[in-house]
């Protein structure tokens, strides 16, 4: 197989940090950055990012596909279907310590059904002095 057939190797990671968590007692969580083609609760979207609690505790039929991560969660006592593709995750760590893995998000081109325009605002810099967000160190 060519090198630009390999498969990627994010969902090898994202399970093997999310198996990490686990067997160290930690609770995985996962940064998403958010656009169409994730389904998740979007009154908890901010900034087109989320971070989902998927540790065994807080899901119900967790299942890490090469292409997609989906289970039900419970948001406000509501069961929720969560689907967040592969591409768009954007980091898994440990809320505990922060450590984990972050990754690059694959990113889309405007739909040609929307005639290529999008609302969202282009060339926006990050917010920076974000407090309370946790920390991600390499894993050695």
């Amino acid at each position: 197989m060519s090198a630009d057939k390999l498969p990627s190797t994010k969902p090898y990671f994202v399970r093997a940090i999310w198996e990490w968590c686990n067997d160290n007692g930690f609770t995985p969580y996962l940064a998403v950055t958010v656009d169409a083609s994730c389904r998740v609760p979007q009154e908890f979207v901010k900034e087109s990012q989320i971070v989902l609690n998927i540790g065994a505790d807080a899901t119900h039929k967790l299942q890490m596909q090469n292409d997609a991560i989906f289970f039900q969660a419970r948001f406000g006592g509501v069961a929720r279907e969560i689907y967040v593709p592969m591409t768009r995750v954007a980091a898994i760590y440990a809320r505990e310590n922060g450590n984990g893995m972050a990754f690059e998000v694959e990113t889309t081109e405007p739909s040609a059904a929307t005639g290529g325009e999008d609302n969202e605002p282009k060339d926006t810099p990050p917010p920076s002095g974000r407090s309370g967000r946790a920390h991600l160190q390499r894993v050695k």
